[in-house]
């Protein structure tokens, strides 16, 4: 049953995997046996993140690029196929959070939000999938959110990239699948990341996401990665265009 769920020998590609929950992913899936890339636009970041994951003895290599820079991602995803190997995993969490409220949003960060949540997704979903659908395989698991589904004050354009995630994710899935890839999605609820160092230094955000949440605290970072090896692994080979909610129960109740 183990080998159900093993990535050994398997390269996987994961954005913004520098800090927070890429980071976190891209340990767990090197744990699992796959060799992992570090992606970030940070050279510096990337570099302290490999060195720190090849310290505990797993197989990780960097790739510094920006997902809003199409150009960029082409060349970087060819020169990883060249010089590492075939991806087989695509993990695209890059993404960004500002928050104001919506009649005073700044439209520069909307733009940027956009840019980096949403175009970023497609770019590096893209420029994966030209070369996975040849080969007949591959694994691509897009990072989306609670808001994909819900909504909340100050973050409006937050909950519109992240809503789009999860109808690319299915968009991926129609057109994809028949050549033997298969997209889906996470959709974190709350976790003590960089992003929310506003929210849970706020007690009284803190008291209403315990008493919001079925049960009643923060997730951990680590909670995620079962998710991201099972959507990576042989386990998961019929689940296609899907959305999985790891939210403590967030999303099942008012």
């Amino acid at each position: 049953m183990s080998e159900l769920f093993s990535l050994k020998g398997r390269l996987a590609l994961v954005t913004g995997s520098g800090q927070g929950i890429g980071f976190a992913l891209a340990k767990g899936l090197a744990e699992h046996g796959a060799i992992v890339v570090v992606n970030g636009r940070s050279a510096d970041k990337v570099e302290k993140a490999v060195a720190s994951l090849r310290g505990k003895g797993l197989k990780v290599e960097g790739s510094v690029f920006d997902v809003v820079d199409a150009a960029a991602v082409e060349a970087e995803v060819a020169r990883i196929e060249k010089e590492i190997g075939p991806i087989d995993i695509v993990v695209n969490n890059a993404g960004m959070q500002f928050r104001k409220s919506l009649e005073e949003f700044p439209d520069d960060k909307w733009q940027a939000m956009l840019q980096t949540n949403v175009t970023g997704v497609f770019n590096v979903g893209k420029a994966a999938a030209k070369r996975m659908i040849p080969r007949r395989r591959g694994k691509i698991i897009n990072i989306g959110s609670v808001m994909s589904e819900l909504a909340r004050t100050t973050i409006a354009p937050y909950t519109a990239t992240k809503g789009a995630v999860r109808n690319l994710t299915r968009g991926m899935c129609a057109d994809w699948a028949k050549h033997g890839l298969q997209v889906n999605a996470i959709a974190p609820g709350f976790f003590r990341t960089e992003l929310n160092t506003a929210l849970f230094e706020d007690p009284e955000f803190n008291a209403w996401l315990e008493k919001r949440t079925p049960t009643a605290r923060w997730g951990e970072v680590e909670e995620l990665v079962g998710a991201a090896v099972f959507l990576a692994s042989d386990a998961s080979s019929f689940v296609n265009g899907h959305t999985l909610y790891v939210d403590g129960g967030l999303t099942t109740s008012v």
